[in-house]
């Protein structure tokens, strides 16, 4: 019966309908976020024509097994839905398709991590976007039925499709490439628009970018000491502190104008501070900044954090005993660029061991072991502290006692009602942080030192400060000041001032990039050397001021700058203009 029902079908001639709508149901997943990324202008076409065409894989074994139709096609369409929900959501959420660069940083955060950026985006109207998306994939898959074609014309058909789908876009792009992975990385490149292709070509790069970080960490000490390197504080006793913020936006800060008293205990030491306000990150996220910030690396030469020394190892060599303190959360020691520039350290305090992120880990924790390195017995001292700061979730970042803004007071008109908890956390979080560095700096003070503190952040942070009041977060693709602000400060010693020159009072508005941060420290530190460029020294006589730039720097299109001009005047909450190299 069933022989002749096949039979019946071919003879009447090929179920066009019915192929149709097996297309449908697999393009479904990866087509619906490329069409609301088309009907958005948010992006062009190829990503649109590349899902469809990676949709019709999934023909083939539709066409070689059709009496297996409705269960193949559910078994695929449930993982195929899996990841289109993580695709749709990014879209609700940023208004952007869910590249390959969002998953690595998916893939390099930890999941406590990830479930704190899903609790601060949340929104009840996505669960029923949701819904509907399934509800309406379920209708799909009811609407699907065998298609049947002759064994011999199903296997071409098959091998059609596979052929047109696969195999000629992975020879085109070999014989371009000239060999064979460099063809199959095109073709990642090409597949990554559609589910659910883009978990594993991340998946696949996140692996190769594993074993490079495992590289550098055997590569780093084998990496060339700075050529003629002297110090003009050479065998006097120093110490020295590097503190890293993180996701701290300047423009949240009452020191640099803001109207809520965000930094009370540094708005009090503002006559000790050099406080400079005008200095950028290049990226806004932690491990590709910090890349620069740390090391010779900028946007111009990104690699070179690869062949040159970090400041830790550049102190080493000039003879100081290094100490690395973090707060921040580490899963494992070895397997992030964090871990291979704290890993150069004599001596590291890992403090942020919770299995989840949401606990009273405060940036608090970070001060006792401060006092005990400022105490160790050697005479030269880097101690670098790097902050978990103002990251996200904000509610996260303070105990009870610093939830001092609680109502719209200070808020923004543009803020909604529903923004305005998080906007008050964020500056709850400012509080604490403004704590926090106060008291190390109020500790380094009280241990009578030889030296100075340089406190920066990583990048900023959007909390519903542009124009529009919408952005929430970072995002490299469409940049937005406050993401790139950082406060950028230094505190010397009285020791320290008698013997050095820390008039910066003509240099506190230069524009600056972070990313050259290692002259500016050197410089200070009174170290010289061959690779030092004193025109990118922030407080140096020779300072050349650069253009800002932001931005991927491996990334094809020209990288963006951005006039910084309009922050003026302090505390206003505006757009960067963005124009291209």
């Amino acid at each position: 019966m069933a022989l002749f029902k096949r039979s019946e079908t071919s003879a009447k001639g090929f179920d066009w309908t019915g192929f149709l709508w097996l297309f449908l149901f697999f393009w479904y997943f990866s087509g619906i976020t490329q069409l609301l990324i088309q009907l958005t202008g948010t992006s062009g076409f190829a990503g649109f024509r590349q899902a469809f065409v990676m949709s019709a894989i999934w023909l083939a074994p539709m066409l070689l097994f059709p009496r297996q139709t409705r269960v193949m096609a559910a078994l695929i369409g449930v993982v195929l839905w899996a990841c289109s929900m993580a695709s749709l959501g990014y879209f609700f959420i940023y208004q952007q398709e869910f590249s390959q660069s969002v998953i690595f940083i998916m893939f390099e955060s930890n999941v406590s991590e990830a479930g704190e950026y899903m609790t601060q985006y949340f929104a009840w109207w996505m669960v029923a976007a949701f819904l509907a998306h399934t509800a309406f994939a379920y209708f799909l898959w009811t609407r699907l039925r065998p298609v049947y074609l002759p064994r011999g014309q199903a296997l071409v058909a098959a091998t059609a499709i596979l052929l047109a789908v696969v195999g000629y876009p992975m020879i085109k792009h070999t014989l371009r490439a000239g060999s064979l992975a460099g063809g199959f990385e095109k073709f990642e490149t090409r597949i990554e628009p559609a589910v659910p292709w883009q978990m594993a070509v991340a998946y696949h790069r996140y692996l190769d970018t594993l074993a490079s970080m495992q590289a550098m960490l055997d590569s780093a000490s084998k990496i060339a000491p700075l050529k003629n390197l002297t110090d003009s504080m050479a065998n006097q006793p120093a110490t020295l502190v590097l503190v890293l913020g993180e996701s701290t936006n300047r423009q949240r800060m009452s020191l640099y104008g803001y109207p809520r008293q965000t930094t009370p205990e540094l708005d009090k030491l503002k006559d000790q501070l050099a406080v400079f306000d005008n200095v950028i990150t290049p990226r806004p996220y932690t491990i590709e900044a910090l890349q620069q910030v740390l090391t010779f690396a900028d946007e111009e030469n990104p690699d070179l954090y690869l062949s040159t020394p970090s400041v830790v190892s550049m102190m080493k060599q000039a003879g100081y005993k290094t100490f690395w303190i973090t707060n921040q959360q580490t899963m494992t020691k070895r397997n992030t660029m964090l871990t291979t520039f704290s890993e150069q350290a004599d001596e590291q305090v890992y403090l942020n061991n919770n299995r989840n992120q949401n606990a009273a880990q405060y940036d608090g924790d970070v001060i006792e072991p401060f006092n005990k390195a400022l105490a160790d017995a050697a005479p030269r001292k880097l101690i670098v502290v790097h902050l978990l700061g103002t990251h996200m979730s904000y509610q996260y970042r303070y105990p009870p006692t610093f939830n001092k803004f609680t109502d719209r007071q200070g808020v923004p008109d543009g803020v909604r009602d529903d923004q305005v908890p998080t906007y008050n956390s964020y500056d709850n979080a400012v509080l604490y942080n403004d704590f926090v560095v106060s008291s190390l700096i109020k500790d380094f003070a009280k241990s009578d030192p030889n030296g100075f503190l340089l406190y920066l952040s990583d990048h900023g942070e959007d909390v519903f400060d542009s124009v529009g009041h919408k952005t929430l977060g970072r995002n490299e693709s469409k940049p937005t000041a406050p993401m790139y602000t950082i406060p950028f400060m230094a505190w010397a010693s009285p020791k320290w001032r008698e013997t050095h020159d820390w008039s910066f009072a003509g240099d506190l508005s230069r524009p600056y990039s972070s990313s050259q941060l290692i002259h500016t420290w050197a410089d200070l530190a009174g170290l010289s050397f061959d690779e030092l460029d004193r025109s990118k020294s922030l407080v140096s006589d020779s300072f050349k001021p650069r253009p800002l730039m932001i931005g991927d720097p491996y990334a094809r299109k020209q990288r963006p700058l951005i006039d910084f001009s309009l922050m003026k005047p302090k505390g206003a909450a505006v757009s960067p203009t963005v124009v291209q190299q």
